[in-house]
């Protein structure tokens, strides 16, 4: 049995991330819905169009490509590899975007605030899955080994998979406890971020004369993600990662704003029809 305990504290802050993860969609999807009149059906297919573009097919890309010579090269070179994540990221996210504004979502385009709604489903689920189900596997380690039972965590392990469990072990119990808070700090910044994607691209693909907003949409994500991957493989502190992270957050919300300022104006926002949107 290792020693040492989880602070309590700790366990307080990953709870707390919990939370965020679930209540920060669920709050932004009642807010979105309420305030502006946003339909409920764009988030879920942001919820959708996250699982299947980012943890469907961008993953079976990355097996396919990170396991070739070149897939070598890149996980060797922390520069390649930041700028291939965040690239793959962007691509993936920002098309998986695109078509559901031009499908399932095109009936959908009369209120511009389904693309926020469509934000808060795509960012939400992503921190629900990434930050929501990390804190719950590690309240749950946490309490099996500040109550002495660690051995139901590595008991049936031998070898390789013991060790990796250990250390994992280990690392709850020697982590400071501010560390599991700036999970939270980093999923909001990340759900402002989709939002702000998701404006660029949903008049993109509204108005033939603002395709550009895709692209610039792809290399704004990509600039984001390669630059958290660059500075966290050289050892930066997160504090740090998270200060550059929210600056180009900020960047990205002013762009999106100017660009629905650009869009919006003189135009009216259609009432809505249909099951979802919750109004006569």
């Amino acid at each position: 049995m290792m020693a040492g305990t989880v602070p309590v504290l700790s366990i307080l802050f990953m709870g707390l991330a919990l939370v965020i993860s679930a209540a920060l969609p669920v709050g932004l999807c009642i807010y979105f819905h309420r305030a502006k009149k946003a339909a409920l059906f764009p988030f879920f297919i942001g919820c959708a169009a996250m699982i299947l573009s980012a943890f469907v097919l961008e993953s079976l890309a990355h097996r396919c490509i990170l396991s070739t010579n070149a897939g070598a090269v890149i996980l060797e070179n922390i520069w390649l590899y930041g700028l291939y994540g965040g690239a793959m990221a962007g691509l993936f996210e920002e098309t998986g975007r695109f078509i559901a504004f031009k499908t399932i979502l095109r009936n959908h385009r009369d209120n511009d605030a389904n693309a926020l709604m469509y934000g808060a489903g795509h960012g939400g689920i992503e921190a629900f899955v990434i930050l929501g189900i990390t804190s719950i596997n590690n309240i749950i380690y946490s309490v099996l080994i500040n109550t002495g039972r660690t051995e139901v965590l590595t008991g049936p392990l031998a070898g390789d998979m013991r060790k990796q469990v250990e250390a994992a072990i280990h690392a709850l119990i020697t982590t400071p406890s501010w560390y599991f808070l700036i999970g939270g700090v980093e999923r909001i910044l990340a759900v402002i971020l989709q939002i702000s994607l998701s404006v660029l691209v949903w008049f993109a693909a509204k108005k033939k004369n603002r395709i550009y907003y895709y692209p610039l949409a792809i290399v704004l994500h990509l600039i984001v993600d390669a630059g958290a991957v660059i500075l966290s493989g050289r050892n930066v502190s997160p504090l740090v990662v998270e200060v550059v992270v929210a600056a180009f957050t900020v960047l990205s919300v002013l762009i999106a704003g100017r660009v629905w300022q650009e869009n919006t104006d003189g135009e009216p926002q259609g009432r809505f029809s249909g099951s979802f949107s919750g109004r006569p």
